[in-house]
């Protein structure tokens, strides 16, 4: 199947309070799983590659080109997303790549400087037909930084998106990137007020750290993009030490890496499935799982 944009997957979430699962592809193994569980679920998926993730393979071209052929040779619509990208040349490279979304990151630049830059990318990226994402102000966690006490204006919000034409904006409500347990409390109040002033689909970084029934509460309130990356390298590679201590002789690596790719497959489509139900889930589901 083509690639598909994000602004319109997106768009088409918010009008029916769906969330869409972001998941981050680091190696080959996570777009197959993520490809598989979008097949499973039947739900959009949107694969992102993080700049840190294209300097760990030596480029983004690699990991770049195998996620999408993955995705061009799936069933699902798939969204192939450039993640918090603070370089120019890296969100050129993944539009020339054939990335059908790009993130552009310039939360740590002056504000001026910032707003300045994305509009120059949304430019770039919607002469092509590309989606594009950006952040407001900085969601913890990123660069050793574990503070999920940010937190974004809804004025400025929208203020931003007027003058940079982006399709989807990150804001810091209370979540924090790369937390290992699921004990962040996110501020719903603020989420409705952000939703209620900005004409776009709102993104939630730092998923991980937020349990399933506040993420669907989140939804709910307006957030749309959901993404996640940590939880589901522990889940991976939880499965990993498992199949090793029950087999320590084993040597093919094809072995201990399939039991890390079927269970992050399990846990993406059980994922896609409540961020797409959030609006029909009652708060205190029995359903919702909370860890």
């Amino acid at each position: 199947m083509p690639l598909t944009p994000l602004a319109p997957l997106a768009a088409r979430a918010r009008e029916r309070g769906e969330g869409i699962a972001a998941f981050n592809v680091v190696h080959l193994e996570n777009a197959e799983s993520f490809a598989a569980a979008a097949e499973a679920a039947g739900t959009p998926v949107v694969m992102q590659i993080s700049q840190n993730a294209a300097k760990y393979h030596g480029g983004l071209a690699p990991v770049g080109l195998a996620t999408l052929e993955i995705a061009r040779s799936s069933t699902a619509e798939v969204v192939v997303h450039l993640d918090h990208a603070d370089d120019l040349d890296l969100v050129t490279e993944a539009l020339d790549l054939g990335f059908s979304s790009v993130m552009y990151d310039g939360s740590m630049l002056p504000d001026a400087q910032n707003r300045a830059r994305t509009a120059e990318v949304v430019g770039a990226a919607h002469a092509r037909d590309v989606s594009v994402e950006a952040e407001l102000g900085e969601v913890g966690g990123k660069d050793g930084v574990h503070d999920p006490s940010a937190r974004t204006d809804p004025d400025d919000a929208a203020r931003f998106v007027a003058d940079t034409g982006v399709d989807l904006l990150a804001v810091a409500v209370g979540s924090s990137h790369a937390m290992t347990e699921r004990t962040a409390a996110l501020d719903d109040d603020l989420i409705t007020r952000i939703a209620a002033t900005v004409p776009v689909p709102l993104v939630l970084h730092g998923s991980s750290g937020v349990a399933d029934a506040d993420i669907q509460s989140a939804i709910r309130a307006g957030m749309t993009k959901i993404n996640v990356s940590t939880h589901l390298n522990k889940v991976f590679t939880g499965a990993v030490r498992e199949f090793l201590a029950a087999d320590p002789d084993v040597v093919d690596t094809r072995k201990w890496m399939r039991a890390g790719r079927d269970a992050g497959a399990a846990e993406a489509e059980r994922l896609m499935r409540l961020f797409r139900d959030a609006a029909l889930a009652a708060p205190g589901d029995e359903d919702v799982q909370s860890s």
